[in-house]
């Protein structure tokens, strides 16, 4: 029972149809939580019918329960979690476990956090967030971007250092520039963060900005550079999906019954 549990659950694989059949109705079901989440902020609409709204939730977090639940009691068929205590532990804190943990999580905590007066707004967001990442398991372009962002992580971790460095750099440049002219606006290195980020981004806002000389070439040379800087995370994915979708193509077919190559 355990095994059979364990394959309908699970990414469904050809020819099982109960697999199928169960990961058609869970997208389908975290699609309308998603749904039922963001909907149920506009008061006008949550007004109507608060209280199928909270059946909808009650339900939608029994059901996730029990297939979490039923996640981890199966998890041990899997040889990476076959102690039945390790094993299960281990199963728990992997990636994908966490993040179905966190979709029902809030809903438990909630009376707790409550009775300290805490908005509990976040507890919402958590949901929807893990809600929407849930949808990630289940079609195969998301997963080719979480292998991209891991085996491009060395890269993109480079790519963020230099860019903290610059933002204290040119947060450090602005404030020494503009901090006699705008004491109220550049009054502190972090709050000069604000306008580097901005600036780096080439959002520009332009509710901060520089006055001076000095600040307005400084502006204009940190805007070029951020320009340059931003394009290269978008060419390091774009290169690690071009590996990955290669990778798929040059992959080689074999059968699960034989061990021969499959040729189309």
């Amino acid at each position: 029972m355990k095994k059979r549990v364990y394959e309908i659950i699970e990414e469904a694989e050809p020819g099982n149809r109960a697999s199928e059949i169960f990961d058609i109705f869970l997208i389908s079901f975290i699609s309308l939580n998603a749904i039922s989440l963001v909907v149920g902020t506009v008061e006008e609409i949550h007004q109507i019918a608060p209280r199928a709204f909270r059946l909808f939730e009650i339900v939608s977090v029994a059901i996730f329960t029990v297939e979490y639940l039923l996640r981890v009691w199966s998890c041990s068929v899997n040889p990476r979690y076959a102690h039945p205590v390790l094993g299960r532990l281990r199963f728990m804190v992997s990636p994908l476990a966490l993040i179905d943990l966190l979709a029902i999580l809030p809903f438990y905590m909630a009376p707790f956090i409550g009775l300290h007066g805490l908005d509990l707004r976040f507890l919402r967001a958590v949901r929807l967030l893990a809600q929407i990442v849930r949808l990630s398991r289940y079609f195969s372009s998301m997963r080719t971007l979480a292998r991209v962002l891991h085996t491009r992580r060395g890269e993109l971790l480079a790519v963020v250092l230099v860019l903290s460095l610059l933002l204290v750099m040119t947060s450090s440049l602005i404030f020494f520039a503009e901090n006699e002219a705008q004491p109220d606006t550049f009054a502190n290195i972090p709050q000069a963060m604000w306008w580097s980020v901005i600036t780096l981004t080439t959002v520009g806002y332009g509710d901060v900005f520089p006055v001076t000389v000095a600040g307005r070439l400084l502006a204009g040379l940190i805007a070029v550079v951020g320009i340059g800087l931003f394009a290269l995370p978008a060419g390091i994915l774009g290169s690690g999906f071009m590996e990955e979708i290669g990778k798929g193509k040059n992959a080689t077919r074999v059968c699960p019954h034989c061990g021969k190559e499959i040729h189309e």
